[in-house]
């Protein structure tokens, strides 16, 4: 009987160094990935004029609500919309972005940081949770590619406010990341 209490004992303990072990991406490397997709985006900055900014804000808010909800979630929800956050965000580069002024290497390193910080992220989540998705936080980005990129035919000005919502995503996402670490 000792013996039997003694193993499940262990067990739980490994158990549950092992489960905080699979977030030591999270506490080690997400910080480095997180500023380096920021200087990314900010060195892909264009010197286009943005007179339509107004008409899609208003067309495409920012889903302040989405993430204030996400910062009220348990830790494992947060990890998951962030996950979904840069997955949509890599997604959007999937558009001919040929008209902005981005230089191609630049962009394919951004999609490559972007990447492997979801993947990181992901990797800090349980199996299931991985299929949640938040319809709305969809929804958005679906909005931003049809209303903002296919609207104004993929523009030098379009990229630039696709450039802009990533660069405000990548700091929430960052922010709400953040809230999680322990060191």
């Amino acid at each position: 009987m000792l013996t039997r209490t003694f193993f499940v004992c262990l067990f739980v303990g490994l158990y549950s160094a092992g489960s905080s072990l699979s977030c030591r991406w999270m506490d080690h490397k997400f910080r480095q990935y997180s500023e380096n997709s920021l200087a990314l985006v900010e060195t892909m900055v264009s010197n286009s004029t943005n007179s339509t900014e107004g008409e899609v804000q208003d067309t495409v808010a920012f889903p302040n609500d989405l993430y204030s909800q996400a910062s009220k979630a348990s830790a494992e929800d947060k990890v998951v919309f962030t996950v979904q956050a840069l997955d949509e965000m890599a997604a959007l580069f999937e558009e001919d972005y040929s008209s902005a002024s981005f230089e191609e290497k630049t962009v394919k390193d951004f999609l490559s940081v972007v990447t492997q910080q979801a993947d990181g992220l992901r990797s800090c989540i349980e199996s299931h949770s991985h299929n949640k998705k938040n319809k709305k936080l969809h929804m958005y980005f679906k909005r931003l590619s049809s209303h903002v990129l296919k609207g104004m035919r993929h523009s030098a000005e379009s990229w630039e406010l696709i450039r802009k919502e990533i660069k405000t995503h990548l700091m929430r996402a960052d922010q709400l990341v953040s809230s999680l670490l322990t060191n």
